[in-house]
Order: structure tokens, then sequence, then C-alpha cells
């Protein structure tokens, strides 16, 4: 009776009958990212957590833990490192989002057949070696550089300025290098957007710092709280910018870390260091999420 049954069936409803073949199993896509992040980040930071807290002799063995290397640390000027890292960090990832922005709105909209070609720009810089950006930024940015003569040109100031070795130099240039990481993300979030809120925000008599309130901003949040995460989390550990940029009268925690673990004999304390610093960071962001969720919440009941 089956049989019968489906041989009356057309070809279309037959299909249906067919069992469906087996998917694959999702791990095995995701396994050589898994393999790498154990290797490259987990394993080291294991590492880290037990230099920090194990103690050995000067010959070498082994006599048990300590927590004496983060008693090293508490003091004012560690922390007075870590809070300057953060704020920092802090404020690259403000000032590339109050640039990224508007930039990301006009790629998004207004580039037109442009697009392709900003986007092109935007991106090449990462083609190029780091440290040779640093190096053109020094061009810049001394005594005698393009920004001192291009101010004395326009009778701005009387006397070049010294930018190097300073935090304005050091902000300038994180600015530069952590930008795309924050364009990118709200660009691809703005270039999704539905253009016709927009027309029904303008109908029901909305200006356009209401509709980028209300209906723009809440859209769009997933992605910057992305993109800040991406420039808040590498700009709190930088270590060639403050380095280059900063000379010795500014100390950042990848300055310190390296200063330890580079040092004689300081190795543990530098572990201890970088196991605080992350506390710190870890901390930091989960503040930052609690506070975007909140601010999520509100602009949805705003905007409903």
């Amino acid at each position: 009776m089956e049989k019968v049954i489906t041989a009356s069936l057309p070809k279309k409803a037959r299909i249906g009958t067919r069992k469906s073949p087996k998917k694959e199993f999702p791990f095995a896509i995701g396994c050589p990212a898994l393999i790498w992040q154990v290797i490259f980040f987990y394993l080291p930071l294991v590492f880290m957590v037990m230099t920090s807290v194990i103690h050995f002799s000067s010959e070498g063995h082994f006599q048990g833990l300590t927590f004496s290397h983060f008693l090293h640390l508490l003091n004012a000027t560690h922390i007075l490192i870590i809070l300057q890292s953060l704020g920092t960090a802090f404020l690259t990832s403000i000032l590339c989002f109050a640039i990224a922005f508007p930039f990301a709105y006009f790629l998004a909209f207004k580039g037109g057949k442009y697009k392709t070609l900003l986007l092109f720009f935007l991106i090449i810089p990462f083609w190029s070696n780091f440290l040779m950006h640093v190096c053109a930024w020094f061009f810049v940015l001394e005594k005698n550089g393009f920004l001192n003569n291009f101010l004395l040109s326009l009778n701005i100031i009387d006397k070049p300025i010294h930018f190097l070795n300073s935090y304005f130099s050091i902000m300038l240039m994180m600015v530069y290098h952590y930008l795309p990481f924050m364009i990118l993300p709200i660009f691809s979030s703005l270039e999704k957007f539905n253009m016709s809120l927009f027309e029904a925000s303008s109908d029901l008599g909305a200006s356009w710092l209401q509709t980028f309130r209300k209906v723009m901003l809440p859209l769009t949040m997933p992605a910057i709280r992305l993109g800040f995460l991406l420039v808040y989390i590498p700009s709190f550990g930088e270590f060639v910018i403050p380095e280059l940029m900063g000379g010795d009268r500014n100390y950042f925690v990848g300055n310190v870390v390296a200063q330890y673990m580079l040092g004689d004999k300081t190795g543990p304390i530098g572990a201890a260091f970088t196991v605080l610093s992350c506390f710190a960071l870890v901390l930091s962001i989960l503040i930052f999420l609690s506070i975007t969720k909140k601010i999520s919440k509100y602009l949805k009941r705003s905007f409903a």
C-alpha cells in the first residue's frame, strides 16, 4: 500500500520522502580555531599564572606557592600605571568612535561609486609594516617636521612645539592605528540599515537627531560595542607606540611587563603584573558590557 501511495505522488512530493543527508559535525569546522586559541592563548595564560605564584630557589628547585610577587605590586606606582593604561584605552576608544561613526555613515550612505576605493584606502595601511607608520609620524611630529612648519606658516605658533615623546603623540598614534577597527564594524552595520526607517521617522516629524537617537543608535549598538572592544582591549596592552612615541616619561602596562620579563630574575614579578593587569582589564570590560546593556535597554524602550 505504501509503494502505491508513493508512486502516485508527484515527483516534487516524492523528494520530501527521502531521508535528508546527515549534517556535518560543527566541531570539525571550529577545531582549528580552538587549537590555535589553546596553543597561543590559553596555555601561555596558564603558564603565566603558574609563574606568578610558584617560588623557585636560586638553584631552580621548586619551593612551593607564594603570593609575594603580587604583594610586591600592591603600591601606588603600579596601580597608577594600570589605571593610566585603562584611561588611555578608554580615551582611544571614545576618540575612535567620535571619528569612526561619521566616516562610516558617509561611507555607507554617501560613498556611492567611491565606496570600494575608500574602503581600499582604509585597509591599505595593514599591508605595510607598522614600524614604517611610526617612522612616518616621526617626520610629521618632529621639531622641524610637517606639522610644526604648517603651524608656523599659518602664524598659529611662534616657535616649534616638541610633539614627540609626549602623551599627545601617543594618543595621536593610537587613534591612527586603531581607527579602522572601529570603522569597519559600524560600516558593516550601517550598510545593512533599512533606509525606509529614516523615511518613516521623517514622515512622523522626527528631526535627524531624534532619528539618530531613537532609530539608528539602538540598531547599531552591537556594532559599536564590538568596535569599542576591538579598540579597547589591544590599546590597553599596547607596547610599541608608548615605547617609541612616549619616551621615558610615559609608562604603560606593556612597557612595565616588557621591563620585568626582560630583566634579571624579575620574570615572576612580570607574570604577576600581567595577571593583575588582565584582571583589571576583564573587570573593566564587564563594567562596560553592563553599562552598554542598560543603555541598549533604554534605547530599545525609547525606540518602542
